[in-house]
């Protein structure tokens, strides 16, 4: 078994929620932890300790939506076996699926490269048991991995505190009473007394994380794709049939997605042929809808695309990608406003005969850097605003060297220089831009300077060049130089 926990990371913050009349810790930050701060201290108590302390109000309901999700993602990609474990934790059982990635070591490795990346910190402890892997994950000092040897479950927990075996306040207290601190202490003590003092709960608790108790689990079932299976009594070939059955799946999905209250942005159609070879299909939206018509015109227009052979007798359409689509405000003279185009139908039928990746909008980025200043964002997305300073129309990447130039150092633009084995002489020039490194995303350039300059030369054309370095420091670069873009 093995046990996730998944919290944000962030400096000196904390969450809180009331109890009572009092607001009390939900959650803290290593930062926080660092200074002394713990989930169930008071809040007053926590802004005396630390000076400054950033707090915020707890999103329960976030937080278990969130990692309801995450969940539904591991059943998918991770393994069938995956429950909630408490509000902050998974149990993702590994058996027979953590050889499919290399091992239980490198799947639970791959499985915190995701948390990270989507800037969450995690601990994953593997035991043989989900009470375990719950004690270790939370109570085994702090590692992001623990592998426990099979068997080891008992040593593994003996100097762990009571609580790891998730009992109740009320035991916990009652077994402090006794002097009872430890799991080992509680595992080598007489059962029968016990008993009668605790109940079953703390024996059943202990007896689950040694694996002596089986302990149900509620997985987690990921919800199916709306679809919708049509079957021929004929098999169908021809062109016309088959945009007469898409028609039809159409029709019966659509009404699938209006009581779910959901858009289609990706469509999946699947042909089964009498020879059990099967033909796919793949339509996007920018937008998710629920026009028939026009998610019918996106499917007709790949029918050449498919190839019946000697018959379809099966289509199965399935919903593969779907976003919430709630009632849309009426544009136009009724509604007082003046009614805006609606480009997403014209975009999607372009995608479909040229490819999604065909199909894009340029965006500013704030970055000095040229080649980082651009970022490509969706047909229909809002881009930022250009810079005013003059930009060429077409960047070079990566950029070209260009040879034998001519220049004054440090600041001197260059008079003759070589690009593409052609010759060049400078008619005017402007520069230098210096333009700095970006030391915090690649320490290389720390101290890396670069001096542009557009230059015309004698026939016309006009260039973007730029040279490595401020002329004087050799630290800053080579002074070599480089042709990074074209004016028009």
């Amino acid at each position: 078994m093995e046990d996730l926990v998944v919290r944000s990371g962030r400096a000196a913050l904390v969450t809180f929620h009331r109890e009572g009349n009092r607001d009390i810790l939900a959650a803290a930050c290593p930062a926080a932890r660092a200074l002394g701060l713990e989930a169930g201290m008071p809040l007053t108590q926590a802004r005396v300790l630390v000076a400054g302390l950033e707090a915020r109000a707890a999103d329960h309901e976030g937080d278990r939506a969130w990692l309801a999700r995450l969940g539904r993602f591991a059943a998918r990609r991770w393994t069938p076996r995956a429950a909630m474990s408490g509000p902050d934790g998974l149990w993702l059982d590994l058996t027979g699926a953590a050889h499919l990635f290399g091992g239980e070591k490198r799947m639970c490795e791959r499985i915190l490269g995701f948390c990270a990346r989507l800037g969450f910190s995690a601990r994953i402890a593997v035991a043989g048991t989900m009470g375990a892997a719950h004690a270790l994950a939370r109570f085994g000092g702090g590692r992001p991995l623990i592998l426990c040897r099979p068997g080891g479950e008992a040593e593994a927990l003996a100097l762990m505190p009571l609580a790891a075996l998730r009992l109740d306040e009320r035991t916990l207290g009652a077994a402090r009473r006794l002097g009872l601190e430890r799991i080992g202490e509680l595992a080598a003590m007489p059962r029968a007394p016990l008993q009668r003092r605790f109940g079953e709960a703390m024996l059943t608790r202990l007896d689950q994380a040694l694996g002596r108790a089986a302990e149900p689990i509620d997985p987690i079932v990921p919800e199916a794709p709306l679809s919708v299976t049509l079957r021929f009594f004929e098999p169908i070939a021809t062109a016309e049939a088959i945009a007469e059955a898409m028609a039809e799946a159409i029709r019966q999905l659509v009404p699938l997605l209006t009581e779910a209250g959901l858009g289609v942005r990706r469509l999946l159609l699947t042909c089964d042929r009498v020879d059990n070879i099967e033909q796919y299909v793949k339509v996007g939206t920018v937008r998710a809808t629920r026009d028939g018509a026009h998610l019918h015109r996106l499917l007709c227009a790949t029918i050449d695309t498919i190839e019946p052979g000697f018959g379809i007798e099966r289509i199965r359409l399935v919903a593969g990608r779907v976003e919430p689509l709630g009632p849309q405000p009426i544009e136009g003279e009724l509604a007082g406003t003046a009614p805006v185009p609606d480009l997403a139908p014209l975009i999607d039928r372009l995608a479909a005969r040229l490819g999604a990746r065909r199909l894009y909008r340029l965006s500013a980025v704030e970055s000095d850097v040229p080649e980082r200043s651009l970022a490509r964002l969706g047909p229909l997305e809002e881009p930022a605003a250009w810079p005013v300073w003059p930009r060429p129309v077409r960047l070079l990447h990566p950029p070209e060297r260009i040879d034998r130039v001519i220049a004054l150092l440090p600041d001197g633009a260059p008079m003759r220089f070589s690009w593409r084995g052609r010759a060049y002489r400078v008619a005017s020039a402007d520069g230098p831009e210096r333009i700095y490194g970006e030391w915090w995303k690649a320490p290389r350039e720390a101290d890396a300077v670069r001096d542009y300059f557009q230059v015309e030369e004698e026939g016309g054309e006009r260039f973007w060049l730029y040279r490595c370095g401020d002329g004087v420091d050799p630290g800053t670069g080579d002074l070599s130089w480089r042709l990074h873009g074209l004016f028009a």
